[in-house]
């Protein structure tokens, strides 16, 4: 069999792509390697959210190309190099110009293209980034060995905010039927997995190019509906898209986990209107407080990006008091990068240091930190029903439906996939320690 050596970067959505491109592969006789001096074919799978993230992807493509060049020295077979993912559909054949060792380039709408372009690279470089998705085929998933598999119920977005590339590199939304994505599901429970979580730039305005009445609350309820002790996860939730029929659906369901992430980017309404949100401060609360008010136990996650152009200080610390006055769970958080073909990314004069920005994203990481260890303290004393991933030196690690990771020490066996009832003894920032109920 030939050997493929690919490197996942970036989102969820990108691991998920990364499975179906080695279970395509493996239709072709390729299987895969993490011995890159055996590789037949290096792929990147790329990320441009962050220039950092870009920065990676040509660096992987620098290594490989040296890889190349030693091996054509020595007469041997040359390995066939591709990047694909958000850089390629960005960049295009400038890649090609950029880097003479990368046969194919191929975007985020052409996976299922993959085993005609590496016939095609056999006679020269590629470039294939279509602007219109390319037909699914009925090929393997190759999913990774975890209770938790990846399931794409939409791709793309079209809220264009100011600052995100996303929209240039995955196109405009673009949602799976309810029937297909159903099907795939049933599919990964009679595999094994005990969570499937549902993956989509903005999973909540599912169904809107969709012309018969499909929606995403309709999709969770189906969901919902199949046999079987299992659970489901979602996200990313753009917050006005939010309904009140979803947050019931989560309210009453039997599986799906009582968790929301829901992105705010920051706590000022002069920066969200920069960022081309479609919210205010305000308006987000609301929407928090609709769904702790329904949803017991629930927890809610967020983004944060620190030093936006034009941010000032105080704008800044609006940022650091929203996530204490709406009791956040957790947040990701960023520095701003500049994008390409983003209006933000063209307000240079606006830029703030980038001194500066790591100071503010200190600040912000410990804001975090603090407010998840509010938030883990909350739960001393309750009893959570927590899915065991992983043992470790007799030391049980599990989520609970929240997201909150326990750890668990007692004289009962559990295997990886089971449900344990755990009454919360302690906690620290990232994690709480519990006793089996």
């Amino acid at each position: 069999m030939k050997k493929l050596f690919i490197d996942t970067l970036g989102c969820q959505m990108n691991k998920s792509d990364t499975e179906r491109i080695i279970g395509i592969l493996s239709h072709f006789d390729y299987s895969t390697t993490e011995n890159e001096d055996e590789a037949d074919l290096f792929i990147v799978n790329t990320c441009a959210i962050r220039q950092l993230s870009t920065d990676k992807a040509y660096s992987r493509l620098g290594n490989w190309g040296r890889i190349k060049k030693e091996k054509k020295q020595k007469n041997l077979s040359l390995p066939k190099i591709a990047i694909c993912g958000c850089v390629a559909q960005l960049e295009k054949e400038n890649l090609l110009k950029k880097f003479p060792q990368v046969d194919l380039v191929f975007g985020t709408r052409n996976i299922y293209q993959l085993p005609k372009l590496l016939q095609e690279i056999e006679e020269k470089r590629i470039c294939a980034t279509s602007d219109e998705p390319i037909e699914e085929n009925e090929y393997n998933i190759a999913r990774t060995e975890s209770i938790n598999a990846w399931l794409p119920i939409m791709e793309g977005c079209d809220n264009f905010c100011s600052y995100c590339v996303v929209p240039y590199t995955r196109g405009r939304e673009r949602s799976r039927t309810i029937e297909a994505i159903v099907k795939e599901a049933k599919q990964i429970l009679n595999d094994g997995f005990k969570e499937i979580t549902l993956l989509g730039q903005n999973v909540d305005s599912y169904g809107k190019n969709l012309e018969n009445g499909e929606n995403f609350a309709k999709l969770l309820k189906a969901l919902d509906n199949l046999e079987g002790k299992f659970r489901i996860r979602f996200t990313s939730s753009y917050p006005t898209d939010i309904t009140d029929e979803v947050i019931e659906v989560v309210k009453n369901s039997s599986k799906i986990c009582e968790c929301f992430h829901i992105p705010m980017q920051s706590g000022n309404n002069r920066i969200l209107k920069l960022m081309n949100r479609r919210y205010n401060v305000d308006e987000y609360s609301k929407i928090v407080q609709k769904i702790r008010t329904n949803i017991k136990n629930v927890a809610i996650t967020s983004d944060f990006i620190a030093g936006f152009p034009s941010e000032t200080e105080e704008e800044f610390n609006d940022t650091l008091k929203i996530i204490d006055e709406l009791q956040l769970d957790y947040s990701n958080t960023a520095a701003y990068s500049p994008r390409p073909f983003t209006p933000a990314g063209k307000m240079t004069d606006k830029f703030i240091p980038d001194e500066e920005k790591k100071k503010r994203l200190q600040i912000l990481n410990e804001k975090v930190k603090e407010a998840t260890l509010k938030s883990n303290e909350k739960y001393i004393g309750e009893t959570l029903e927590v899915l065991i991933d992983s043992v470790k030196d007799g030391v049980y690690q599990g989520r609970a439906g929240n997201n909150k990771v326990v750890h668990l020490k007692d004289d009962k066996q559990y295997k990886i996939g089971d449900f344990v009832n755990a009454k919360i003894e302690r906690v620290s920032t990232w994690c709480c320690f519990g006793k089996s109920v």
